[in-house]
């Protein structure tokens, strides 16, 4: 994958923490109870995922640890990976649902400072482990940790939209987790079959918004930030519908009145299949 200029993130994670753990703690015992866009998800269950996700990179990037079990399993296939991963979150969620809120809170302060050092300390330059819904190829350490902040960023949003408290939308939360979002972009165009420079671009309007385009080469779409021709489609949208879309907190139905299309219609309603998550 050709990639723009890295997206980096490391400076984020103890502010993005303190932000949940200053919004958690000051929640009324009932609000730990309401559902969240996760389906079947609670506010503690989502802050539990969260809880999850950081040991798991914990044990197994920082310490080296495997379960037994994931050496068993074939993860070759995208079917295969996105089964594992929503039956792996879904046992860890209901084993941990008798951990308190308090206690949450303390693990969670625990272990975010944990994940920031990790981050902080490795080579972000580095050849690292697939971002698979970028791509099956080992990508940028940048990218990785990238990923890993959109995961907290949007699963924070998904607590804040259920209490009904402001999200982290300024400029310095949102704009990295666009720019980490897109790389999923020539993904979602990989099975187009177009003549050679077709061009699409990815308006997202809004104060953490911006310009991307897709090339088609004679090997792969490949992101661009200068085009060289007119787009033959163009798609503009919110950022408030962008990240929902990508993360599949909108259906496309849901989504389509509230967006712009130009040009190709066949292109331009493939862009809107993009995907930034894996589960």
């Amino acid at each position: 994958m050709q990639y723009l200029h890295p997206v980096i993130t490391v400076e984020l994670f103890p502010e993005e923490r303190l932000a949940l753990l200053q919004l958690l703690n000051a929640l009324p015992d009932e609000q730990w109870a309401n559902p969240t866009a996760c389906p079947g998800w609670s506010v503690h269950d989502v802050a539990l995922h969260l809880l999850g996700g950081d040991i798991g990179i914990i044990s197994i990037r920082r310490d080296g640890y495997r379960e037994p079990r994931a050496a068993d399993l074939d993860l070759s296939q995208w079917s295969n990976i996105v089964a594992f991963i929503n039956q792996h979150n879904e046992q860890w969620v209901q084993a941990t649902r008798r951990t308190s809120p308090r206690l949450l809170c303390d693990f969670l302060q625990m272990t975010g400072e944990a994940i920031a050092r990790h981050f902080a300390q490795i080579d972000q330059f580095a050849l690292g482990m697939p971002v698979h819904w970028a791509g099956p190829d080992p990508a940028p350490v940048w990218l990785d940790t990238a990923r890993e902040y959109t995961e907290r960023w949007v699963h924070q949003q998904h607590i804040r939209d259920a209490v009904e408290q402001p999200g982290l939308k300024e400029r310095r939360w949102l704009t990295p987790v666009l720019e980490t979002f897109v790389y999923a972009l020539p993904q979602a165009l990989r099975q187009v079959i177009s003549p050679l420079d077709t061009t699409v671009q990815l308006i997202v309007t809004g104060n953490a918004g911006g310009t991307w385009l897709a090339v088609r080469t004679d090997q792969a779409w490949v992101l661009s930030t200068e085009a060289m021709r007119e787009p033959d489609a163009r798609v503009t949208m919110d950022q408030e519908i962008a990240w929902r879309l990508f993360t599949k907190g909108l259906s496309r139905d849901e989504a389509l009145p509230h967006i712009g299309l130009e040009g190709n219609r066949v292109l331009a309603e493939k862009m809107l299949d993009m995907v930034s998550i894996i589960a």
